[in-house]
């Protein structure tokens, strides 16, 4: 496939891929996608950069792989393409029961209701700290100065992680997902190693010192105080980390850039926003459906079975477009369009569905809630006054750039 053809229609059917990262970053998949919903929605292809996969494109097909753990096993990864073999991590978003549910229960209740209502103040403080030292009238970029800076604070609390490194954890996420298996071109592996190495080092001392310690309401401490955790090889320490931190930072970073890139694109929607405050946690789940922070996962049929009318073999790559299933118009009225007061606007396949619905979704949601009860408090717009710039990527769906401007209010 070439990724500069921006009309999938000339390409014949059985060749079209969507899996190629410069289509993401140019903006250019949600043509490809449409063309395969339309024609031919779990769709065969031979990739010649990730080999033959299955390729899913409707909101209730992958509703349906997603739910089904039994059919499609997440096991050995969730990413298109294949473990680098010389990063042999695990982690519970790639297995299956019951290790997988006991995993994921030694961490859950950092990110259940009652921890949340606990840290919301705190939340709260540390976005408007932030915002009050923000440059007003002139021209930055905001992923870094505001996605990168609350996404990091709120993992160095999750993690209880030493806050003067906290950017470690935004780098080492960045370095995970920078990979050949998310379509990233040229990631220099051995750079890769090195550096997730350091990651490693570094968790393996947090670690120890947290065996030494009380239980704690942090992520390593739920690690090292359970029964099912506790005796964890390292680089399978190391790839749970790496979920929780990929996991916290990629939604909740991504949909606060994707915020300001909705709102501009749709001024009707963000006057509506100005005029009614109250639209701000339903706007909170139409971001989350509209960007999509992760556009994919992949799976594994364990059997031969049955999906949209095609036979899918036993030992089939799955691929689930959540990106695509986000834009399906038979389940989602006007699916293109940003719409802040939409009805059901959770019914979204973001978060993901089943035993592997994304752990952390409702405090992504409480942060850009928070995010935006602030800024309307202080500000008339926060303008967009440049071209977003992109990730590379088909599984990370973010951007590096976000040049805005701040109108304070009269």
């Amino acid at each position: 496939m070439n990724a500069i053809v921006s009309d999938p229609y000339t390409i014949p059917l059985d060749q079209l891929d969507p899996s190629d990262a410069t289509l993401f970053e140019s903006g250019k998949h949600l043509a490809y996608f449409e063309r395969l919903r339309k024609e031919d929605p779990v769709h065969f292809v031979d990739s010649k950069e990730f080999g033959p996969y299955w390729s899913v494109t409707k909101f209730n097909d992958i509703v349906y792989v997603d739910s089904h753990h039994d059919l499609f096993s997440s096991e050995p990864s969730i990413m298109i393409g294949e473990p680098d073999p010389n990063l042999r991590t695990r982690s519970f978003i790639a297995m299956d029961p019951p290790l997988h549910d006991q995993q994921r229960a030694a961490v859950s209740p950092a990110v259940a209701p009652a921890q949340l209502h606990e840290w919301e103040a705190l939340i709260r403080s540390r976005i408007s700290d932030l915002l009050d030292e923000l440059p007003v009238g002139e021209s930055f970029n905001w992923v870094e100065k505001v996605s990168i800076e609350l996404t990091t604070m709120m993992l160095a609390t999750l993690f209880d992680f030493p806050f003067e490194d906290r950017h470690k954890l935004p780098y080492w996420s960045d370095v995970a997902t920078s990979s050949p298996a998310a379509g990233v071109k040229g990631a220099d592996a051995t750079a890769r190693v090195e550096i997730l190495g350091e990651c490693l080092e570094y968790f393996q001392r947090l670690r120890k010192e947290r065996e030494n310690q009380p239980p704690k309401m942090d992520f390593i401490s739920m690690l090292v105080n359970n029964p099912s955790t506790a005796n964890m090889e390292p680089m399978e320490f190391m790839g749970n980390l790496l979920l929780l931190i990929v996991g916290g930072n990629d939604t909740t970073r991504n949909s606060m850039s994707a915020s300001v890139v909705a709102l501009n694109s749709h001024p009707q929607q963000y006057q509506k926003l100005l005029d009614d405050h109250s639209l701000i946690s339903n706007m909170v789940s139409e971001v989350i459906r509209w960007q999509t922070p992760l556009a994919h996962m992949r799976r594994i049929a364990t059997q031969d079975t049955e999906l949209g009318g095609k036979l899918i073999r036993k030992g089939d790559k799955v691929v689930m477009w959540y990106v695509s299933g986000n834009r399906d118009d038979e389940i989602i009225d006007n699916p293109n369009d940003f719409i802040i007061d939409r009805k059901r606007a959770r019914h979204h396949v973001s978060f993901g569905f089943g035993i592997h619905r994304c752990m952390g979704n409702r405090l992504a949601e409480m942060q850009l809630r928070i995010l935006w009860e602030e800024l309307l408090a202080r500000f008339d717009k926060v303008e967009l006054v440049g071209k977003p710039k992109r990730v590379q990527s088909n599984f990370v769906m973010g951007f590096t750039d976000l040049p805005v401007v701040l109108h304070p209010r009269a």
